[in-house]
């Protein structure tokens, strides 16, 4: 019988291992898709059936890309954009985080709850009023104006606070502040060497969330040089027709930086996740 019982248990995990092997090969299909037609021709591209591997791989396309347009400028401003982003995200929602899980006022309950609220509040709602305010400012075309509306995640604050619950003990906190300890040394020396999980998994949030918005930087910058990636490839895009194969080549070209924010944090980043659940 329990032969028999390993039998099952074995033949359940190898279907359940095929099943997930299929749908993790149909999540990655558009993207293998993707780059195989940075390397096709524009003629192969629109042949259908499509092909999924090209038949005359060519590097014309990336050529042309990395020659005709300021890809690596653009790549800049979004790294620089993304990375500087990420810094403000995490020291904003690690300082807040901290305050509102250990420091019991009930304003700061009542201010918790409206920057929550306002995570179901669109941004291009509030976006034409902050461009005014970046326009008046003298900031646009600039990485200073972008990062105005991307200093505060609401969704930071909250995944910082439930890691602080989970993670830092009230009775350490409490013998530092006996042995005369001071309260940045202990949020520095303390409460960030016991976050470094949750902080990366924030990290990587952060940086995606700048990475990848649009709407933003669109109505921001207006100067060619002045654009990030996600308006640089809109480019590619004209009255009546899109170069996809340009396109295909660009998009393969400018995921590597996000793949490998992703890779190097990917362990931390489901385990800040995994915790921020935790019940209080």
């Amino acid at each position: 019988m329990t032969v028999s019982s390993n039998t099952r248990s074995r033949r359940k995990n190898l279907l359940l291992d095929i099943m997930l092997f299929v749908i993790c090969v149909l999540l990655l299909m558009p993207l293998l898709l993707l780059i195989a037609n940075g390397f096709k021709t524009p003629q192969e591209i629109l042949v259908w059936p499509p092909t999924i591997l090209p038949k005359d791989p060519t590097l014309e396309n990336f050529h042309r890309v990395f020659s005709e347009t300021p890809l690596f400028r653009w790549i800049f401003n979004s790294l620089s954009f993304a990375l500087l982003s990420m810094i403000a995200i995490v020291i904003t929602s690690t300082l807040a985080g901290y305050v509102v899980a250990k420091f019991q006022f009930w304003t700061i309950n009542v201010i918790f709850t409206l920057f929550l609220a306002t995570a179901i509040i669109p941004f291009e709602v509030y976006m034409i009023p902050l461009y005014f305010q970046v326009k008046a400012l003298g900031a646009l075309n600039s990485i200073g104006g972008l990062l105005i509306g991307y200093l505060v995640m609401s969704f930071g604050i909250f995944l910082i606070r439930q890691n602080v619950i989970a993670a830092v003990p009230d009775e350490l906190i409490e013998a530092a502040r006996i042995d005369g300890a001071g309260e940045f040394w202990i949020f520095w020396h303390i409460v960030v060497p016991l976050l470094k999980g949750p902080i990366a998994a924030l990290s990587v949030l952060a940086f995606f969330q700048a990475w990848t918005t649009f709407a933003w930087p669109i109505v921001v910058l207006t100067r060619k040089t002045a654009f990030t990636i996600e308006v640089g490839l809109a480019n590619f895009q004209s009255a009546y027709t899109v170069d996809l194969a340009l396109l295909s080549a660009a998009s393969a070209a400018v995921m590597v930086p996000s793949v490998l924010v992703f890779v190097l944090l990917r362990r931390s980043f489901v385990e800040g996740i995994a915790a921020s659940g935790m019940k209080e």
